[in-house]
């Protein structure tokens, strides 16, 4: 498949993606452990459109971390299709990969490394130069406030800090899609009242975050549209009035808890 997104991480990113596409796309997607005996993820099918905030909500053990980890390659779906900015996660996961900046539910880091080599091995895999890349660390730096810790070893920082750091090297390369699996968690108030700056102000340039998150009232401020997925299924979407409309309830809290309990 060709892509509708031409994106490179040395260029500036002009987005070609018409608005009738969407940036991700999952297909009849479904995922099983234990030999088919658990199922994770049950045929969802879900788009998400350029220029969109779009949360994913659901209680534990639901299928979000999985479905999650299958959008950004991390695991092979047993059935179904993928795409990120028209480019198909199975056939090409690396063009793909590009195109995504990905924050797990658990910032894995590399401890024996400074804050700095992290960063500059993140950069290096992802081809920013030098001088952007200069200009794009010390920016977010700024923002999730661990300047002064860049030149400490990885494994002295705290959870918040690891997390801080995790988001700075999936942002370095200015990709088009974010995909955040529970951001928030750990996170500072300043931290996270600024994440969602950028979040913003990314789908306002006409490019798409997909985050996963436990905090509703986060969910109901910040998104376009949300997702509740409950045993491996997409059980509601759409915008928070179209929910509201279908399930009469003056929440999303009421809501998440009718439909998933």
């Amino acid at each position: 498949m060709k892509a509708d997104f031409d994106f490179c991480p040395m260029q500036s990113r002009e987005p070609i993606l018409r608005k009738d596409k969407a940036m991700i796309e999952l297909v009849g997607v479904s995922k099983s452990y234990a030999k088919g005996k658990v199922k994770a993820v049950d045929d969802v099918s879900q788009s998400v459109k350029a220029g969109e905030i779009f949360g994913f909500l659901g209680p534990n053990g639901a299928g979000k971390t999985t479905t999650i980890k299958m959008i950004v390659g991390l695991l092979q779906p047993d059935a179904g299709s993928i795409s990120v900015a028209g480019i198909d996660v199975q056939k090409e996961p690396l063009a793909a990969k590009f195109r995504i900046g990905y924050v797990p539910d658990q910032p894995h880091v590399y401890d024996r490394l400074t804050g700095i080599e992290y960063l500059n091995f993140l950069a290096d895999v992802y081809q920013v130069p030098e001088k952007l890349r200069k200009k794009r660390i010390e920016h977010l730096l700024d923002i999730f406030n661990i300047k002064d810790a860049i030149g400490d070893l990885v494994q002295s920082y705290s959870h918040g800090m690891k997390q801080k750091l995790a988001l700075t090297g999936a942002l370095l390369h200015n990709p088009p899609v974010w995909i955040l699996d529970e951001p928030m968690v750990g996170l500072d108030p300043r931290s996270s009242f600024l994440l969602k700056d950028l979040m913003a102000e990314h789908c306002r340039q006409g490019y798409t975050v997909f985050f996963s998150t436990h905090i509703l009232e986060v969910a109901e401020r910040l998104c376009d549209r949300v997702a509740i997925i409950n045993k491996g299924k997409i059980i509601a979407c759409g915008t928070l009035d179209d929910i509201n409309k279908d399930h009469e309830k003056e929440t999303l809290e009421n809501i998440f808890l009718e439909l998933t309990e």
